[in-house]
């Protein structure tokens, strides 16, 4: 039973990669709306900038770990 709910927290495509990448990235929005209005002019820019740019390099790491992760499997 265990295993059947560990299963449901693994990535295993690039579709499931670019969902969670995509819910991140409509967070990481609105985090940084909240910064251009908390923090006006470059401070307020350069965090949205920050933590839109975070999210799209996690996305990043997760697609090439599936491509790794396939790679590997292949092998053995």
């Amino acid at each position: 039973m265990w295993k059947k709910i560990k299963r449901l927290f693994v990535i295993k495509t690039k579709f499931e990669a670019f969902l969670i990448t995509y819910a991140l990235a409509t967070g990481a929005v609105r985090r940084g709306q909240h910064y251009l209005v908390e923090y006006p002019g470059w401070g307020g820019k350069l965090l949205f900038l920050a933590v839109t740019g975070a999210v799209f390099m996690a996305g990043a790491k997760m697609i090439e770990a599936i491509d790794l992760n396939r790679i590997y499997s292949s092998e053995y």
